[in-house]
Formats: structure tokens, C-alpha cells, sequence
């Protein structure tokens, strides 16, 4: 080291300011960590923080630095380890790996936060260290001890933190303030050098063209300061704004608390009571129209607002509309209806009503009679003007004319845009199975005539329902059946939506050439026609009449002489639940066939109270930002769609749905959407399109019966930019029980009908069949009115559930890690005791080992004890609220660029090919981990089959020995002795144990295994 003229002048200087949340390693609750770290063969320590979970360290490690030129090439490790005073060892606490490429220059370094990666797969880690890495030539490399250009023990703390230093002692005693103190730290630094910080910025942008590891993005909408979040292994802990995220509890003045002492004037209890306005145009007569021939309309005129009805004729004056106005939004105190002509503006006839004298109307009260009003003209008589049938009442959203009422605030939307903003209940199709098995067929006649060329036919079935086309497999040659007799004997299975208007077509194909199918016959039957079954009862086979004319008249003489058929077995199968949606989310898993029904157990009730802070989805003229949303509900067979709340980003619809319940481990979706169809410009652009805001599910398991939730449910919405939260959803949800005991008895029923276990269809059988019936669904609700479009349904299906991603992925993989994390802590917790570090729970332990082994027939009452008092400690910790999205759990906040604009991919995909590359090596490297663990694990099963397989025969010969030796003693001593003698042993106090792998394992992992006859 001390031949400086090898290394450039500039220094490598790594600036360790803090962690936070470290994982306790002493056995006693906490750890006493410091940090070495490795650069270019040099190591360097900093100093031990004792007893801190929360060190802040705030010392600066300088390096020597060969080539500046090769530093983007270069690593620099930091590892972080616990120090044990008591066997002067230490533990690992977790690991960073900082690539050369994000080294600043000095003046423009920033502190940068790292997620504490493991060392191995099973590695118990958890924790952040935020530091700074910049190149300096000011610094100077502090030689303590140098052994082999190792250095040992160097620190070399800068006297410009020192005034920090002061701050950070007194911060140390808080262990849990010290997270905090090493936030502020980093918001002081970007506060205090805003030039320098966006200079860096620019620097580091340049340097992840070169890097391939890039900063996660998070995307929040809250204004405030960010602090950098950078994690080698894609996982960040921290991110402003994660309260904006979660779930909130709301306490809105429901219609049922509103009204507890009048309950029977409560319809809708779990929303808000609306009141509104209702105006009911029916009709008119003897109306007087100076020219005769025009078309006539009435017009509710309320302050500014104005509704007008449908134009009718002078012959038929029939309009039959409803008006409603909002109570909060009336301006006067005179409701006007005016009948003029379509196209003048003066009326012909007025009648007024004054808002004092107006009635209330409260369900479950019959509507109110319309009645004769005798109108005025302009003049004040009422002699020539004619009569108008009318009605006006005040009411509630309960109000059965609420759902085909025009509201006030949709006065802006073209008459063409009413229809697809009123609220409406949409039912699925009921959809079944059709199976098809294709057996056989005989006498085909090939098409072909003249051939000179004598050739195998390549005969095949083809079969289409509707859209849906599937083909058996080119029969084989069969030494017992003639070349005109193909046998196949597939099975192929469609979906069918009643009401039946579909028709089955099977047809025998002959393949002359390449990609050239020749139709030899056909035959074509309704699936109204269909058998029904509802068990496994196979139906009865029939032979059908194949149509060899195929339109050519001319030889239909000729091809009637060969009788042609073929042999089928068709059902429609009631006894399966055709799933439409992903089956984690399923909402439905009742049979097709309603006999198979049994009765329903609970009822729920959703109140969609509104929604708080959306985001503007549309610039509308004159307006800005703009959202123009409603809300679509499923469970089950039932779709519910509210009304749309035009040019608001704080919509409030207090609209109620009730669902009857066959299964409480189902979930309900609810999502929220943009009308794209209510602007007049836009809503005739074909293949026209509603936004997606966001959606919640909600598991109803996880709902206590007969309670009432209010929440409010962040919208989140994975953009190609990052998470963002699109507003919030309230809603009040009750689940309420009829029966607990048929409730309760459900938890021992499968959860899908007995079909499904009978004869099960394939896992990609059954995507595909999810795939189809999706299709089916969409095609159905799209031809509804107001038109539930496609875009809608896939949401809400949930329609690329199984599409790769690599943020799937990873959250999948750390969902499992925290399922094998209870087994790891486990065996931690007996490998404390095995160590003695505490020696009275150690004793303890070895005592209670002992009574359990003497006395056998208590283990399992034990345990089972054991499960059942902790299930009653846990309940007082239950949890209280519905889960909802968790970015987190998601892996959304801390997602790469490219990993996000990997999963909004097309499929197949629209990327270059040099991304495409990319992608593919990376996808490798990954597949590559895999491939070692699962070859890992293949050696391990394979050295258990060769213990007697011979391939080593010494070591089958010592097996087979100790085995012989084994049985004798194990005859001779009672078992119990053995498992006490065994437990002692491996529980026996570490001053008695060596290091060194016990004989048994060590001759388990001498076997050998079939890794030496790859290639």
C-alpha cells in the first residue's frame, strides 16, 4: 500500500451514515453491528455501535483507486455483521453490492438508502443502510495495519461531521427515534444542496444507461419531499406517502342511523339519504299549436337547471319521463313545466308548482297518482292552453323512478349520452359445458378424383361452436380398420351461453397439402338439441349422417349411395361450475344446473357511498380536468352499474345492492371506471373505450356477520410510469348470516361442485375454458343497454391474471419466503437452544423433551392445546377492517422501468429486438438460480436412492451394516431410551460439541449422484 504511484490521486471515499431496523442477533434482542467494507482487495471496518438496532455510524472509509477509467466495472461490497464479544465472533446481518457506475464525484454525492440483501436463500435478514459514495482527491488513506494489502480496523471520520457527530450521540439513546434522525439527515442534505443535488441527478441518469440495475419508481401524488430509494435487490421498505395508501376508516351519517327510530321509512340503510326532487311527465292533451304539425316537448325548469323531454308528435303526446333535481342543488322556490314546440323557444302552456306545498313521498308507499294540471299561456289563461298530466313529490334514492330518472347533473350530456349514464343491474348468461367426443367415423368418400398418385389420407375432425374451433389429432393407420374409417376418439369441451342460439358443426377433413384442409362431409344440429346431464352418467353415443353434397348438386345422386357417418357422444354438463373469472377471486362456485342449487345462507348488502380525490382522466373545454365516473359491482351472476356522476372528482352516488350468498369464501369485486361515452365528440369514435380508475375486492370470510364496515378503499392503478392512487372508493358493507349452522357447515363442503372432482379438467384446460367463457360473458353485456363494454368486463374478470411478470413474481416468491419464514424462526429458536445462550430455557426446554418422550401420549394433546390457546390470545388482535390492494405485498412501489414496461407489453411482444434481448438474458440469469436450486435439490434425492442402490459399494456396504447393527439395538432398547439419548445428545451444551459436520452427514454427502453423467 505504501507504493502510492500505482493508484490515481483521486480516492474512493464510501461515507457510511446509518441503518435502520436491523435484525437482533446477540440473543437478547438486539445486535451490536458495524460494517466492513471491500473495495479492489482493500478492507476496511468501521467502529461497533453496542446494543443498537439503529446504529448511526457517520464515519468515512477511504480506498485507494487503481484506474478511475475502470471503476464502472468495479464493485464495492458492504457487509454488515454483528460482533459477539463472548466467542469473539460475529454474525451476518446483511450485505450490500454497489456497482462502480453510481459513484458521483465530490460535492455532488447524495445519500442513497439500500435493502439489506441475503447471503444465501435462507438467510434471516431484514433492515436498510443509507450511504455515500463519491471520489475524492482531498482524502486520505489512514494505514492502521497493513497485512497483504488488507487493511484492519481503519476508520477515518471527517471533522466536518463532527458538528452531526454531537447530534447523532444524543439521538442514540432513542432506538426507535434513530430511523427517523437518519431521514432527516438525508432531507437536510437535498435541502441544503438543491443545484448540486440535480446535477447528481443528471450524473446518475447517465450512469444507468451503463448500469443495468436501475432505481425502482415510485409514483405518489402528494406533494412533499422524496427520499431516495435505491435497493440492489428491487425491494424498497421505504417511500413517501405509504399512509395515502392504505385503508381508512369513515364514519358516514348512514341512512339506517339517520333514521333508527323510524326504520320502517329506511330502504336504503347502509347509504346516505338523497333527497331529490321528482318531476313525472306523462302526457298532455288538447294542446293548441298556431301552424299545426309540429313536435312538441316539455321542459322541467328548476332555477338554472333544465330538463327536456323526448320530442313527440301533435297525434301522440306521450312523453312519460322522470326529472329528479338534487335537494343540495336547487336554486328557487318554483318548479316550472313548460310545453313548447321542439324547435321555438316561447311555450305554449305552463303549470308551476311552489316548493313549500310540494308532498314528501317515503317508501315502501305506492308511487304518486299523476293528475290533470290545466296549463297558462303567456297571456295568464287557462282556456286555450291545454292540460298536462304530471306529477311532483319529494323523495329519497329509494325512490323506484330514482334509477330511469334524468338527473339535474347530467344537463350537460347529449341526448344520446343519457341512456349510458343511468344505473342498471346486468345478469350474466347462464353459461354450460358442451362436450364433444369425437370417436369415429365411416365410409368417408375423399374428394380428390383422377388422382394418379395413390396417398394416405390425413383425415381429422373439425368442430365449432359459434367462435370457438377446435381439431382432433390426424387419425392413425390401423392394421384392423380400412383406410375409410378413421378412428380418434378425442374429447373437446366448449361454452355455451343460454339462451341456446348457437349451432354444433362437425366436419371430417382431409389434408392434401400443406396448410390445404378438404372438406369430405359435415354435419351441423342446434345445441337447443343437446342432452343435459348433471352427474357423471355418461350419454348414450349416436351415429349422425354426414352431408357429403357440400353444395354440389351435381353429383348428389352419386355421393347418396355411400352412407357416410359419424360416430359422436354430445352433452351439455350442468354438474361444473364454468368459471368466467380468475379462480383466487371467484365470486361463484354454484353448478350450472339450478337443481344442483341448495339454499342460500346469507344475504349481502353493499352501499356505494361515493368516491374523494380521483383524478382527472380528460380535459373537457372550458373545464380542465375532468372525470366523468360510476361504479360496476360483481358477485355471482349479478352486475350492478351505478349511475354515472358527471364532471366531478368527488362523485357521490349512495346507491344500494343486495346479493343473495351461496358460499362465504368468495369475493366481491368493485370497480370504478371513466365514461368515455357521455361527450358528445368522443362517444361516436368507434372502438371508444372507459378508463379504468381503480377496483377493490373484498373476501367476505373476512367479514363479521351482521357488522357494518365503512371504509374507504384507496384506487390504485399500476401506469407504466409506476403505482398511483387514483382516488378513494367509501362503501358500507354487511354480510349478514340467515343460519351460523349451515354457514359454519359450509367450511367442510368442496368448494366446487362434484364434477369438478369426478372427472377434473386440466389446469390449461381450464384457462382456456376461462378464456372462452369470458368471451362469451362480454360479447352478452356488450349487447345489453346501456352497454357493459369489453373493457369493463376484463378488468373486472381480472382477464390477464396469468400473464408473466416479473413484479408477480418476485411477490409471489417473498409471499412464500413469509410462509417458510414460521419453520425458519422455529429452527432458529432450537438452534438457541441447542447453543445455551439463555441456559435456563435451554434447561427448560431439555426438562419438558424429557417428560414428552416418558410420557408419548401427551405430545399431540399438547400441541393441539398449544394451537388452541394461541388461536384465543390472537383474537383480541384480530383484525377489524377488510384487507384491501397492498403496494407493498404488490411489490408495486419498488418496481424497475423495465420491468414495468415489460409487463404493459403486448402479447406477443411489440418491443425491439434489443430489448427483447435483454429481457431474455436477464430471464436466463434468473432461470439460472433456479436451475442450481433445483439441481441442488435432485442431489440431495438422489444420494437417499443410492444409499442401496450399489453405485458406491463401500458405502451401501457401510449403510447395509449400520443398518443391521441399527435394527439389533433398536430391538434391544426401548424406544424411548433411544429418542432420550438422542435428544441429549443433540441438545448437549457447545463446550461438548466440535465444529466439524457430524459422521452421518459427512457420509450422506460422500454419496454419489447421477450430476456426473451430465453433459
Amino acid at each position: 500500500m505504501n507504493n502510492s504511484t500505482n493508484y490515481s490521486k483521486e480516492k474512493l471515499v464510501v461515507e457510511l451514515v446509518a441503518a435502520h431496523n436491523l435484525m437482533p442477533k446477540d440473543g437478547e434482542g438486539s445486535s451490536s453491528p458495524f460494517v466492513e467494507v471491500e473495495f479492489e482487495n482493500q478492507r476496511l471496518r468501521t467502529q461497533v455501535k453496542y446494543k443498537d438496532l439503529n446504529p448511526i455510524w457517520n464515519e468515512k472509509l477511504v480506498f485507494h483507486v487503481k484506474d478511475v477509467a475502470d471503476l464502472p466495472y468495479r464493485t464495492v461490497e458492504i457487509n454488515v455483521f454483528n460482533e459477539r464479544r463472548s466467542s469473539n465472533s460475529r454474525n451476518f446481518l446483511g450485505k450490500v453490492r454497489v456497482s462502480g457506475s453510481s459513484i458521483s464525484k465530490q460535492g455532488e454525492e447524495v445519500a442513497q438508502l439500500y435493502t439489506l440483501d441475503k447471503r444465501s436463500l435462507f438467510s434471516h435478514i431484514r433492515g436498510e443502510i443509507s450511504l455515500k459514495l463519491y471520489l475524492s482527491v482531498k482524502e486520505e488513506v489512514k494505514d492502521l495495519g497493513a497485512t497483504n494489502g488488507i487493511v484492519e480496523n481503519v476508520t477515518a471520520s471527517s471533522a466536518t461531521s463532527s458538528g452531526f457527530s454531537k447530534k447523532a450521540k444524543k439521538l442514540q439513546g432513542l432506538s426507535s427515534g434513530s430511523a427517523m434522525a437518519a431521514q432527516q439527515q438525508l432531507c437536510q442534505v437535498q435541502e441544503n444542496k438543491p443545484t448540486q443535488q440535480s446535477h447528481s441527478q443528471t450524473q446518475h441518469s447517465k450512469s444507468l444507461e451503463q448500469n443495468p440495475e436501475m432505481k425502482p419508481v415510485v409514483v405518489t401524488t402528494g406533494p412533499g419531499p422524496t427520499i431516495p430509494s435505491v435497493s440492489s435487490g428491487g425491494v424498497s421498505l421505504f417511500s413517501n406517502g405509504l399512509s395515502e395508501f392504505s385503508l381508512k376508516e369513515t364514519r358516514p351519517q348512514l341512512g339506517g342511523e339517520s333514521l333508527q327510530k323510524d326504520k320502517t321509512s329506511s330502504t336504503y340503510d347502509l347509504v346516505e339519504q338523497v333527497q331529490y326532487l321528482y318531476v313525472r311527465v306523462v302526457k298532455g292533451r288538447e294542446i293548441s299549436v298556431p301552424f299545426g304539425g309540429a313536435e312538441l316537448v316539455a321542459e322541467v325548469k328548476l332555477g338554472n337547471y333544465r330538463g327536456i323531454t323526448k320530442r313527440v308528435s301533435l297525434n301522440n303526446v306521450e312523453w312519460d319521463q322522470v326529472f329528479a333535481f338534487s335537494k343540495d342543488s336547487i336554486q328557487s322556490s318554483m318548479a316550472e313545466i313548460l310545453v313548447k314546440e321542439s324547435n321555438k323557444d316561447d311555450y305554449l302552456g305552463r303549470v308551476w308548482f311552489d316548493l313549500n306545498e310540494v308532498p314528501r313521498r317515503v317508501p315502501p308507499d305506492s308511487p304518486l297518482a299523476p293528475q290533470w294540471y290545466r296549463m297558462e299561456d303567456k297571456k295568464g289563461e287557462k282556456a286555450k292552453a291545454g292540460e298536462v298530466m304530471l306529477s311532483i313529490w319529494f323523495g329519497t334514492q329509494a325512490d323506484e323512478a330514482f334509477a330511469e330518472a334524468w338527473h339535474s347533473k347530467a344537463a350537460n350530456v347529449h341526448l344520446d349520452g343519457l341512456c349510458s349514464i343511468k344505473s342498471k343491474v346486468y345478469l350474466s348468461p347462464k353459461l354450460w359445458y358442451l362436450r364433444v367426443s369425437v370417436i369415429e367415423a365411416q365410409d368417408i368418400v375423399l374428394g380428390e378424383k383422377g388422382s394418379s398418385v395413390m396417398r394416405f389420407p390425413e383425415l381429422s375432425s373439425k368442430v365449432q361452436v359459434g367462435n370457438q374451433v377446435l381439431r382432433t389429432r390426424i387419425a392413425a393407420a390401423s392394421p384392423n380398420r380400412s383406410l375409410s374409417n378413421p378412428y380418434w376418439n378425442d374429447e373437446m369441451i366448449f361454452v355455451v351461453a343460454e339462451p341456446f342460439e348457437d349451432y354444433l358443426l362437425v366436419s371430417v377433413e382431409d389434408r392434401v397439402a400443406q396448410g390445404r384442409d378438404e372438406v369430405v362431409g359435415r354435419v351441423l344440429f342446434p345445441v337447443m338439441a343437446i342432452e343435459r346431464r348433471n352427474d357423471e352418467k355418461p350419454v348414450t353415443s349416436r351415429w349422425f349422417n354426414l352431408d357429403s353434397h357440400l353444395g354440389n348438386a351435381g353429383e348428389s345422386k352419386m355421393v347418396t349411395r355411400f352412407g357416410s357417418r359419424i360416430h359422436l357422444r354430445v352433452s351439455l354438463d350442468g354438474g361444473y361450475h364454468v368459471l368466467d373469472e380468475a379462480t383466487l377471486y371467484s365470486s361463484d362456485v354454484k353448478p350450472t344446473a339450478k337443481q344442483l342449487w341448495k339454499p342460500h345462507i346469507g344475504v349481502l348488502e353493499i352501499g356505494i357511498l361515493g368516491a374523494t380525490g380521483l383524478m382527472p382522466t380528460k380535459i373537457k373545454e372550458g373545464k380542465g380536468g375532468s372525470t366523468d365516473s360510476y361504479c360496476v359491482a360483481k358477485y355471482g351472476q349479478k352486475w350492478v352499474r351505478t349511475r354515472t356522476v358527471v364532471d366531478s372528482l368527488s362523485p357521490k352516488w349512495n346507491e344500494q345492492y343486495t346479493w343473495e350468498v351461496f358460499d362465504p369464501c368468495t369475493v366481491i369485486t368493485i370497480g370504478v371506471f371513466d365514461n368515455s361515452r357521455v361527450d358528445k365528440n368522443t362517444s361516436n369514435i368507434a372502438g371508444i373505450r372507459d378508463n379504468r380508475i381503480g377496483k377493490v375486492r373484498i373476501r367476505l370470510s373476512t367479514l363479521e356477520s351482521d357488522r357494518v364496515y365503512t371504509h374507504s378503499y384507496p384506487l390504485l392503478m399500476l401506469h407504466p410510469s409506476g403505482v398511483k392512487k387514483m382516488g378513494e372508493l367509501h362503501l358500507a358493507v354487511r354480510f349478514s348470516c340467515a343460519n351460523m349452522a349451515n354457514m359454519l357447515h359450509m367450511y367442510t363442503m368442496p368448494l366446487l361442485p362434484k364434477m369438478h372432482y369426478v372427472q377434473p379438467l386440466g389446469v390449461n384446460q381450464l384457462e382456456s375454458l376461462r378464456y372462452q367463457a369470458m368471451n362469451v360473458v362480454s360479447s352478452r353485456l356488450s349487447r345489453s343497454e346501456p352497454p357493459l363494454g369489453r373493457e369493463v368486463v376484463e378488468y373486472m374478470l381480472d382477464h390477464d391474471s396469468h400473464m408473466w411478470s416479473m413484479r408477480r413474481s418476485k411477490a409471489n416468491f417473498f409471499r412464500l419466503m413469509n410462509v417458510v419464514s414460521g419453520i425458519v424462526a422455529m429452527g432458529r429458536w432450537v438452534e438457541a437452544m441447542r447453543n445455551w445462550h439463555r441456559p435456563v430455557y435451554s434447561t427448560l426446554f431439555l426438562v419438558l423433551f424429557l417428560l414428552l418422550v416418558m410420557f408419548p401420549e401427551l405430545i399431540i394433546p399438547s400441541v393441539l392445546l398449544y394451537m388452541a390457546f394461541l388461536g384465543l390470545w390472537r383474537y383480541r388482535s384480530r383484525p377489524r377492517h377488510p384487507p384491501h390492494m397492498d403496494t407493498r405485498l404488490s411489490h408495486a412501489e419498488s418496481v424497475f422501468p423495465d420491468e414495468l414496461d415489460e409487463e404493459f407489453d403486448s402479447f406477443p411482444t411489440s418491443r425491439s429486438a434489443e430489448v427483447v434481448r435483454l429481457r431474455y438474458d436477464r430471464l436466463r440469469s434468473v432461470a439460472g438460480r433456479i436451475q442450481t436450486v433445483v439441481g441442488d435439490m435432485a442431489t440431495q434425492g438422489e444420494r437417499l436412492q443410492h444409499l442401496l442402490s450399489w453405485r458406491d459399494p463401500r458405502a451401501t456396504f457401510i449403510f447395509v451394516f449400520s443398518c443391521l447393527i441399527a435394527a439389533v439395538g433398536f430391538y434391544a432398547v426401548p424406544i424411548r431410551v433411544v429418542v432420550a439419548l438422542w435428544g441429549l445428545y443433540v441438545l448437549r451444551p457447545p463446550r461438548f460439541r466440535s465444529k466439524m459436520p457430524s459422521p452421518a452427514l459427512s457420509f450422506f454427502r460422500r454419496l454419489p449422484t447421477r450430476a456426473d453423467s451430465l453433459l
